[in-house]
């Protein structure tokens, strides 16, 4: 082997874009191709998370799964969770190819023939959704329904006769046969996969599907000092661990006692902005992760600060003191949440699950 076989390893041009991100997760793979990676099961979960991007049109979306789904996927109820009152139908068809004609006979005959046997009515609509989109011939047979419906009757034998159940053979003819000429093929259409991530994108699903971190949270909003309310159990609780520790022993307990304390005061209105930091937080998550995400989230500060709360302690406000201390210092790195989670927003979560009972600083005898 001659010298000149070996070529001197070049510099890669794209150096200059790489960072340390890179380093870290490797070089992000385009949303398109991640898709590709999924199983079936998952382009149907897909599909129903994207589905919630619409939930201003639908009054409930429900997935239907497993055998004898007698051609529903995704389902889109419009006015109530009734057939009767209007639904839209998303096919999740995962394929290695754009859909062929041949890839969803059996599918469109399945939704004539049910409707007809009287198990749910017609949908509104009806779209086929997949990785690899429409081919080209599918694609211009749903634009073009009369050409559609005289290609499904073409096929029906081969396609559907004996593919739509297995407990009877469905022969095109009498009633039925008048049934499909009267249906409605314009029904039938597709979503684009551009259409879909984008939609996806404004679900909360979106970031633990594909990564990418989530956006910058809004500045807390902390309502006015004049709208302070001791309907709030974490207010009253408060208060009272400061009556205590003032020797009022009045009750019930107002907020005129803080005006007796400029350090409980001071007290108060920090330990109240800390609840609305965790509201915050709260509120930030039902839009940017799945449901529940926060929920685990207020469990793990729970777990991490539980067995100081029930310590003994001299006093209510030590027991708060000490509690609030050991929640900042709580590990929260495994939760989706982690990267907008500050510590203000830990501290709050006391007082959140102060509010729903679960910790407690001195007996209110409630």
């Amino acid at each position: 082997m001659d010298e000149e076989d070996f070529k001197e390893l070049a510099p890669n041009p794209q150096v200059g874009l790489y960072t340390a991100e890179h380093v870290v997760s490797g070089i992000p793979i385009p949303k398109t191709k991640r898709i590709e990676l999924f199983s079936p099961d998952q382009w149907e979960e897909f599909t129903e998370e994207w589905a919630t991007s619409l939930t201003g049109s639908y009054h409930k979306i429900k997935r239907f799964a497993g055998a004898g789904d007698q051609g529903l996927d995704v389902v889109g109820f419009i006015k109530s969770g009734e057939f009767d009152d209007g639904w839209v139908n998303y096919q999740c068809k995962y394929y290695d190819h754009s859909l062929y004609p041949t890839d969803v006979w059996v599918e469109i005959g399945k939704i004539i023939y049910y409707s007809f046997e009287g198990e749910y009515p017609p949908p509104l609509k009806y779209f086929f959704t997949a990785p690899k989109q429409v081919g080209t011939t599918l694609g211009k047979m749903l634009a073009k329904p009369k050409k559609l419906k005289e290609q499904l009757m073409k096929n029906w034998e081969q396609h559907c006769e004996k593919k739509i159940t297995d407990t009877a053979t469905i022969v095109l003819e009498g009633d039925f046969l008048q049934y499909l000429n009267d249906f409605d093929f314009s029904i039938f259409e597709s979503i684009t996969l551009v259409e879909m991530i984008k939609g996806h994108a404004t679900t909360p699903f979106h970031s633990v599907r594909f990564g990418g971190g989530l956006g910058p949270r809004p500045k807390p909003e902390i309502p006015a000092e004049n709208t302070v309310s001791t309907d709030h159990r974490y207010v009253r609780q408060l208060l009272s661990v400061y009556a205590e520790a003032m020797g009022v022993e009045s009750k019930p307990i107002s907020l005129e006692i803080l005006e007796r304390n400029e350090r409980y005061k001071k007290n108060f209105h920090r330990q109240r902005e800390r609840f609305y930091h965790a509201e915050s937080l709260r509120n930030f998550s039902r839009d940017t992760v799945p449901v529940g995400t926060y929920e685990q989230l207020q469990e793990d500060i729970y777990q991490g600060v539980v067995d100081v709360c029930e310590g003994n302690h001299i006093s209510g406000i030590v027991c708060m003191t000490n509690t609030v201390s050991q929640a900042a210092q709580v590990a929260v790195h495994s939760s989706p949440l982690a990267s907008v989670t500050r510590v203000t927003d830990k501290q709050g979560i006391c007082h959140q699950l102060c509010d729903d009972e679960r910790l407690t600083w001195i007996d209110d005898n409630e």
